[in-house]
């Protein structure tokens, strides 16, 4: 049920733009406020736990190949390419917190993300230490917005018919 205002049925919201929703924190970034820090504590212990869970599903795998005799050229492959891809993970999540992504990108990044999964999750971690992940973004763009909203609305005050004419 939705709150209404009493006039003529529509409901009763606050004028100009809205905050975007964070995942996992909804928008309860904006004034910190509904267990905000609680859900940063949780979301932080949480990836970096999963970060840690798939470190050692790594290690089996890599001691699956150890037992398999693969031969180390194989092994060392297999090294590289996780970490190569976890640390391009990182990276690109990290700058994703500040920027919006390209989509294009992102969807030619998709397999690359998802082999170096364990550097998303742990940039999500090192993030969540300071921030919500996205809220300095967020937060930028609800401000601009805001902004852009109050100019619009205040530019337009007082009757125009008893505005002075210039000569």
């Amino acid at each position: 049920m939705s709150a209404e205002n009493g006039t003529n049925g529509t409901p009763d919201t606050a004028a100009g733009p809205r905050p975007e929703p964070i995942r996992f924190y909804g928008t309860t970034w904006v004034n910190h406020d509904h267990g905000y820090t609680a859900r940063r504590v949780g979301l932080a212990v949480g990836s970096l736990a999963a970060a840690v869970a798939a470190c050692f599903v790594l290690r089996f795998a890599y001691q699956g190949l150890r037992i398999a005799d693969v031969g180390s050229f194989v092994t060392l492959l297999m090294v590289v390419m996780f970490a190569v891809c976890s640390a391009l993970a990182f990276r690109h999540t990290w700058s994703g917190f500040t920027t919006r992504p390209d989509p294009d990108r992102q969807a030619s990044l998709r397999g690359l993300l998802t082999i170096g999964f364990v550097g998303s999750l742990l940039a999500y971690f090192f993030r969540s230490l300071t921030e919500a992940p996205g809220e300095k973004l967020h937060r930028a763009e609800y401000e601009t917005a805001r902004e852009q909203y109050e100019k619009r609305t205040t530019r337009r005050s007082g009757n125009p018919s008893k505005k002075r004419r210039r000569s």
